[in-house]
């Protein structure tokens, strides 16, 4: 089991700005996401293959393991090559501090412990390098989405902070170097400080912030940082500042002054992704834990028809007399292009019991809607124990 620590780096951004949200989400079950574990994967990847390059492993010992990655659901060739830039970048940086230093200490996946700055807090470095009055920390990020700056990184500055604090009394280290690559953005950025300014930072900004997250103490505050939190959809700080658009009123928008509407425009995405975050929430909890919501009811949302089986649909046509050309395009033409073509009768006649109608995805309504309400997860399989 993955050890967290509940003031963690990688969630910095979001306790530095909204100090209470630490203890909040502190009770919500964590649940890795598929991205997430790809991106562990990733880095299990990544680290065996920078522990064969620095020898730490025997060629029979590193082929082994491989087999054993290569077997994983998440492991492709594209993946792999993903991992490999970044492996390359590793060795090249590794090659580097070699040469500014003989003996440079090279560490991977290192637990770093920044704990006396922030309480309890610990994280882990996916590349440490200590050389003569230079401290680097390289940090892999594998996801598709957004590039990230290393400046002012909180994440990076307190990996930093747990190095020193482990390392400093050993090594004369008078710079901190942090960089973070993300091969599939094909993006590096790296940030450099003092060692005093790095410290001076953990002493005045972080430590009194962590002290106030860690007792759960401090004002919430919504913004971009609530993006990842646990209990963006039921928070209410969050609903409030949300929420104040409903001063304006959308009914007549000619008494809406141009300031007002740039206030909407610039509030709109965020207000979209709290609403979004809401209704997932609320659906979640109706079909997979059968809790139900007053004036709202589970209804099987919108479903389209496919094929059962192409190559099945393509001999019966053939057989039917139709040309293959005329079947197709690239692939089989669609249901409805197919049933236009062939008729909508010979169509049922020939195909009617290739065609399949799976059910839609659940999705919440007013009571008032005319579809008829389905059961919930939860009530299926209380119903299937019994």
């Amino acid at each position: 089991m993955v050890e967290h620590a509940l003031l963690s780096a990688s969630g910095s951004d979001r306790w530095l700005s909204c100090p209470p949200s630490a203890r909040l989400e502190e009770s919500i079950e964590e649940r890795a996401s598929e991205y997430a574990k790809e991106g562990t994967f990733a880095h299990a990847l990544a680290e065996l293959k920078l522990a064969h390059y620095l020898g730490n492993l025997t060629n029979l010992k590193y082929n082994t393991e491989l087999k054993k990655l290569k077997q994983d659901s998440f492991y492709s060739r594209g993946l792999e090559d993903d991992v490999q830039i970044y492996v390359d970048f590793a060795v090249e940086k590794i090659n580097e501090a070699k040469a500014r230093t003989k003996d440079a200490v090279v560490l991977l996946e290192a637990k770093l412990d920044y704990s006396s700055w922030v309480p309890e807090g610990f994280g882990t470095g996916d590349l440490v390098l200590i050389t003569d009055g230079i401290l680097e920390i390289v940090d892999l990020k594998f996801g598709r989405g957004v590039k990230v700056s290393a400046i002012d990184n909180s994440q990076m500055r307190l990996y930093a902070l747990g190095a020193i604090n482990q390392f400093g009394y050993l090594y004369d280290i008078e710079t901190v170097r942090m960089t973070i690559h993300q091969p599939r953005l094909d993006s590096v950025s790296t940030d450099e400080m003092p060692v005093d300014e790095l410290t001076n930072w953990g002493e005045a900004t972080i430590k009194p912030i962590a002290a106030l997250a860690f007792k759960g103490e401090g004002a919430f505050q919504p913004g971009e940082h609530c993006r990842f939190c646990k209990v963006k959809a039921t928070c209410r700080a969050r609903a409030d500042e949300n929420l104040k658009l409903a001063e304006h009123d959308f009914k007549k928008p000619p008494l809406l002054t141009d300031d007002e509407i740039v206030e909407i425009l610039a509030a709109a995405d965020e207000l979209q992704s709290w609403i979004s975050d809401v209704q997932a929430y609320a659906l979640d909890q109706a079909v997979n834990h059968g809790r139900e919501w007053p004036g709202f009811k589970l209804i099987e949302g919108r479903s389209y028809r496919r094929y059962a089986d192409e190559a099945e649909v393509t001999e019966v046509l053939v057989a039917a007399g139709f040309d293959e050309e005329e079947i197709y395009t690239k692939s089989l033409l669609g249901i409805t292009a197919m049933e236009k073509l062939v008729g909508k009768k010979q169509f049922n006649e020939i195909l009617g019991t290739l065609i399949i109608k799976p059910p839609g995805k659940p999705r919440l309504a007013p009571e008032s809607d005319n579809r008829p309400a389905i059961k919930s997860t939860a009530e299926i399989d209380f119903k299937e124990e019994l």
